[in-house]
């Protein structure tokens, strides 16, 4: 029997909870192993946040983003051990390295203390330039934006979620200004999200610019399977253009409903959300409808998946 072609998707913030990944650790040697030497390379019992919470710290950016990293990689490295490849991958903010490391164009040690880094700066960028998030469901895409430039100050869209989920970022005063006109524009909810600053926006810029410093010393291969991109939202294997992409991501718009057509265009059998929950699973069906969508996160979904 022909192998199936597979997309394998990765989560970002805002999918982590408090027990992630615990019964990976406790009913597999494999991914135990794989868990403790991450953990080291962190140099912090991240673990036992993961495990046992409280839910406060894990959600907190420098503990959630390597958290999900580490999940969805030991997932992965468990399935392709199982024999179960991808033919093409994409990860949503946080998700996109996860990616990157499953498409080999980063060392999987390489992409952790990115991740590592980058969380630590996005917490800092909360805290210089104070802003927030917020989803507007059931309003166009360009609308949004039209909304969002005659807020004026600082609020953009963040996120290209789906069709008719848009997620907005910026000071507080202009994110206000903009749900509000999102609201008289015919929204039909408006949410504030529980994050702890304005991340795809320009108040991120600075910890932008950092992070780049690290990333431009950071080794990028050619992929050997095709990664889809944030930033654009379109396919690349050149390790110079998924740079260039990565170095623009964290301040840029996550352009998922994009992605996941180009997924669609390079045709999958199936589509596997790696990691906790099953959020990027729901976004898929509204998307890409034809396509099935399987949820790999838990020891249970890992052993009842067949490739």
């Amino acid at each position: 029997m022909t192998a199936r072609r597979l997309a394998f998707i990765y989560p970002g913030q805002g999918s982590q909870h408090v027990g992630m990944a615990h019964d990976l650790y406790r009913d597999s040697d494999e991914m135990r192993h794989f868990l403790h030497e991450s953990e080291l390379s962190l140099g912090w019992q991240l673990t036992k946040i993961m495990f046992e919470g409280p839910e406060d710290e894990l959600k907190l950016t420098s503990n959630a983003q390597p958290a999900l990293i580490m999940h969805e990689m030991a997932v992965t490295k468990a399935l392709e051990n199982r024999g179960c490849k991808p033919a093409i991958v994409a990860g949503h903010s946080v998700g996109e390295y996860a990616a990157l490391a499953a498409a080999k164009v980063l060392d999987y040690a390489h992409a952790l203390w990115l991740i590592h880094t980058r969380g630590r700066l996005m917490a800092r960028a909360g805290e210089v330039a104070p802003g927030g998030m917020a989803a507007v469901l059931g309003l166009d895409d360009d609308e949004v934006a039209r909304c969002c430039r005659e807020a004026g100050g600082t609020v953009v869209v963040a996120n290209y979620n789906s069709p008719g989920q848009v997620v907005i970022s910026g000071d507080k005063e202009s994110l206000e200004k903009a749900t509000e006109l999102c609201k008289n524009a015919g929204a039909k909810r408006c949410l504030p999200l529980a994050v702890s600053g304005a991340f795809h926006s320009p108040l991120v810029r600075e910890a932008n610019e950092t992070l780049a410093e690290n990333i431009n010393k950071t080794l990028f291969r050619d992929a050997e399977i095709p990664v889809v991109t944030n930033y654009d939202g379109e396919a690349h294997t050149s390790g110079e253009t998924i740079r260039d992409n990565v170095l623009l991501q964290m301040e840029s718009s996550v352009q998922w409903t994009r992605t996941m057509k180009a997924i669609e265009a390079f045709g999958v059998d199936a589509i596997l959300e790696v990691g906790p929950g099953s959020v990027l699973g729901g976004l898929a069906k509204r998307i890409v409808p034809d396509i099935p969508v399987v949820q790999v996160g838990t020891m249970e979904q890992l052993r009842s998946f067949k490739c």
